[in-house]
C-alpha cells in the first residue's frame, strides 16, 4: 500500500502525491520545447527533485535526458578546472549508463576522451560536449540538481560562463537543447556568495536563463485529488473538500507541510483516535492535531529557517516587525533580505506586500521569537502569574485580559515615552497573551 512520504523523492507507485501532469506539460511546452535554459529555485523540500525525476521520464520520448546531481560530486571535484572536467565527464557517463545509452559511441567517446588525458580545461570539456550533442540522434537535455552544492566554487561559475557562451553561439556550435538547474539558491545568489562585498553583487554569468514562473505549491484542488486516492484505498468517510481546504489553510500548499500533515493523521492520529467514534482523524480536528505536532518537531526545514534568521538579521527584524508590530513591507525583489526570504520559501508576495508564506511558518516564527524573549521579558512573567484569572469554564475572559495587561504594562513600562508604546505595544500584548492561551488555542 502507498503512504505519505516526507523524505526524498516521491514516486506515484509508492506514495500518495498530487498529480504533476499539468506541471510537467507546462514545463515541456513553454520551456524545454522552446530550447530554454532555466533554473528551478525553490525552498527546501519544495518538490524540486521529485519534479526533475518525473520530468526526465516525461521528456524521454522526445529527448535524451541526462540527469546529474551535484551532491554526487565532492568539494574536491571543484578544486580546479582539470579536476572538475574529469569528475563531470564521469557523472555524465554514469547518467548515460543509467539511461541505457552506454553503447552509444557517438555519446560515449567524446566523454571518454576527457578521461583518457590529464590537464583538461573547461574549453576542452565543452568542445567534446558540443561534438556529443551534434552527433546525437535526438536533442540532449541536461538537468543538474542540487546546484547549491557548487556554491562558493569559482570553477562552477566558469562552467556557467562556458554554457552561456555556447548557448549564445549554438547555431554554429551545437550544445544542449535545454539546460535545467535546480536548487534553493538562484544562480544570481551563487554569484553573490562568491564576490567580495565591495564588488557588484549581481553580475551573474547566467543572465540567459528564462524565468521559471510555474507554481510548485499544491492547490486545494490538487490536495483533494491526493486525498481522493487515499480515500479510495481506505474508505474513511472523510469530507475530502473540507479536509483539503483545512490543510491548505495551514500550509498554503507548501509541499512537505501538506505531506507531513497527512502523514501524521494517517500514521499517528488515526491510531490514537481509533477507539473514539466522536473524533474523526480526517477532519478539521485531525488536521489541527497534526499541525500542533508539527510545531514542536525539530525538522530540517525548521532548522534551516532558524539558521537563516541568524545568518540574515535584517530578515529576522522584518519578520519580527510583521508579527509583533503589524508592519507592512512593500514587495521588492531587489531588496536582498526580501529576495532571500521569498527564495527560501518563508515569505511570499500578496497584493504588493511581503507576507509570511503560511500559518505554520507564522506560528513557528512567533514561538521562536517568544522563546527568545521568555527569559528576559518582564511582561511574560506577569502573564504567567496572572494566568489563573483569565480562563473560566474553559473560555478566555478577554475583557479581564485587557484590563490586567494595561495595568501590568503601566507598572513595567509606564515611564517610557509614547514612541516606545507605539513601537512595542502590540508586541508586548502578544507576548502577554501567549502563555495565557498556550495549550488551548493559537494566536
Amino acid at each position: 500500500m502507498r503512504y505519505f512520504n516526507t523524505e526524498g523523492i516521491c514516486r506515484p507507485d509508492e506514495h500518495y502525491m498530487v498529480s504533476l501532469d499539468d506541471r510537467l506539460s507546462c514545463i515541456k511546452n513553454t520551456l524545454v520545447d522552446r530550447k530554454k535554459y532555466f533554473v528551478i529555485n525553490r525552498g527546501r523540500q519544495y518538490g524540486k527533485t521529485t519534479t526533475l525525476k518525473a520530468l526526465a521520464k516525461y521528456l524521454a520520448g522526445d529527448y535524451i535526458v541526462l540527469s546529474l546531481d551535484f551532491q554526487q560530486m565532492g568539494t574536491e571535484d571543484f578544486a580546479d578546472a582539470p579536476t572538475f572536467t574529469h569528475a563531470f565527464a564521469n557523472v555524465m557517463l554514469e547518467a548515460l549508463e543509467i539511461n541505457g545509452l552506454g553503447d552509444r559511441k557517438e555519446l560515449i567517446e567524446p566523454l571518454t576522451e576527457i578521461l583518457d588525458r590529464d590537464g583538461n580545461s573547461l574549453k576542452d570539456l565543452f568542445v567534446r560536449l558540443s561534438r556529443m550533442c551534434k552527433n546525437s540522434t535526438q536533442p540532449v537535455v541536461l538537468m543538474i540538481d542540487e546546484v547549491d552544492s557548487a556554491s562558493n566554487n569559482q570553477v562552477f561559475v566558469d562552467f556557467l560562463a562556458q554554457l552561456r557562451g555556447y548557448y549564445l553561439a549554438r547555431d554554429d556550435m551545437p550544445i544542449f537543447h535545454s539546460v535545467i538547474l535546480a536548487g534553493v539558491y538562484s544562480i544570481k545568489n551563487l554569484k553573490l556568495k562568491l564576490r567580495p562585498e565591495s564588488e557588484h553583487q549581481y553580475n551573474s554569468p547566467w543572465n540567459i536563463a528564462a524565468s521559471f514562473k510555474i507554481d510548485m505549491s499544491f492547490s486545494e484542488t490538487q490536495i483533494a485529488g491526493m486525498l481522493q486516492e487515499y480515500e479510495d484505498d481506505y474508505h474513511t468517510g472523510m469530507d475530502i473538500q473540507s479536509v483539503a481546504r483545512e490543510i491548505y489553510a495551514y500550509t498554503s500548499g507548501y509541499p512537505v507541510l501538506v505531506s507531513t500533515i497527512c502523514k501524521y493523521i494517517d500514521e499517528d492520529i488515526s491510531h490514537d483516535d481509533a477507539s473514539d467514534s466522536q473524533k474523526k482523524p480526517w477532519s478539521k480536528h485531525g488536521v489541527a492535531r497534526a499541525v500542533k505536532n508539527i510545531q514542536v518537531e525539530n525538522t530540517s526545514l525548521f532548522e534551516s529557517m532558524i539558521r537563516h534568521l541568524d545568518d540574515y538579521p535584517v530578515m529576522k527584524k522584518m519578520f519580527q516587525a510583521i508579527l509583533f508590530q503589524g508592519s507592512e513591507f512593500t514587495y521588492n525583489p531587489d531588496v536582498k533580505e526580501i529576495n532571500l526570504a521569498c527564495m527560501f520559501g518563508y515569505a511570499t508576495e500578496k497584493n504588493g506586500k511581503v507576507q509570511i508564506a503560511n500559518r505554520i511558518f507564522e506560528t513557528r516564527l512567533y514561538d521562536y521569537f517568544y522563546s527568545e524573549e521568555e527569559l528576559s521579558n518582564t511582561i511574560i512573567q506577569a502573564a504567567k502569574r496572572d494566568k489563573s484569572y483569565f480562563i473560566h469554564d474553559g473560555r478566555l475572559d478577554m475583557e479581564t485580559v485587557m484590563r490586567r495587561f494595561v495595568t501590568a504594562f503601566e507598572d513595567i513600562y509606564g515611564q517610557n515615552g509614547e514612541s516606545f508604546i507605539e513601537d512595542n505595544g502590540r508586541k508586548f500584548f502578544l507576548l502577554y497573551l501567549k502563555p495565557i492561551i498556550n495549550g488551548t488555542g493559537n494566536l
